[in-house]
């Protein structure tokens, strides 16, 4: 009875692992396909897109902030005040969020929270276009 059985100088010992994995942002469509539809002003749409990409990717501030801009267009303001919080988790409490919360506060007609958010982001980003422009907005207002 003859035995087969592998040869080993034949065996390919050729590193394939020297290659590194290609590692895709699996939420990164769902960000491009959420900024176009916001900026379309498909909130809708958007907040369907970047609710996506938070379920696949928790870290990702960006997709938090989007989220939260598209409740507060929506005007789900309990919603974004829940995303306002995980975004603050993720990224802290930087200006340009702070700006985004007092945003929020000047559409739900709470003047008095969004001076408040408005003027400590304004502290941090003297002169910033976005920031003036919703001051002026709650000037207005």
């Amino acid at each position: 009875m003859l035995v087969s059985g592998c040869q080993s100088s034949t065996i390919d010992t050729t590193k394939t692992t020297a290659i590194a994995p290609v590692t895709l942002d699996i939420s990164e469509s769902d960000m491009v396909a959420g900024k176009a539809q916001f900026r379309e002003a498909n909130y809708g749409l958007a907040e369907k897109h970047f609710r996506k990409a938070v379920e696949l990717r928790a870290d990702n501030a960006e997709a938090w902030l989007g989220l939260a801009a598209s409740y507060d267009q929506l005007g789900r303001f309990d919603f974004a005040d829940r995303a306002y919080e995980q975004l603050l988790k993720v990224a802290g409490r930087r200006p340009q969020i702070v700006n985004n919360m007092g945003y929020s506060r000047l559409l739900r007609g709470d003047k008095k929270a969004a001076r408040k958010l408005l003027m400590e982001a304004s502290a941090a980003m003297p002169g910033d276009v976005v920031v003036e422009a919703n001051l002026a907005l709650l000037r207005k207002g």
